[in-house]
């Protein structure tokens, strides 16, 4: 994986990985960065699928995979 950039839909449980871009409606965005998912933090993916379950900073996220696809990250090796 290394560099590469994925939709977190991609990953399976327990991969780490660090938001590279969240895309979408400016508002959506903005919530998503209000709840600590922004471009430099870091995630571990809990559950995959939809809904998809995320740890970001010690909170757990749950998202559906049309809103899931719009975050793009970096798996951590």
């Amino acid at each position: 994986m290394g560099s590469q950039l994925l939709p977190i839909e991609m990953l399976s449980s327990g991969v780490w990985a660090d938001v590279a871009e969240v895309q979408g409606e400016s508002g959506w965005v903005s919530r998503m960065a209000e709840l600590g998912l922004r471009a430099g933090s870091r995630l571990k993916i809990l559950q995959p699928g939809s809904p998809c379950l995320l740890e970001v900073g010690g909170s757990r996220l749950s998202l559906r995979s049309n809103l899931a696809v719009q975050i793009l990250v970096r798996p951590v090796v």
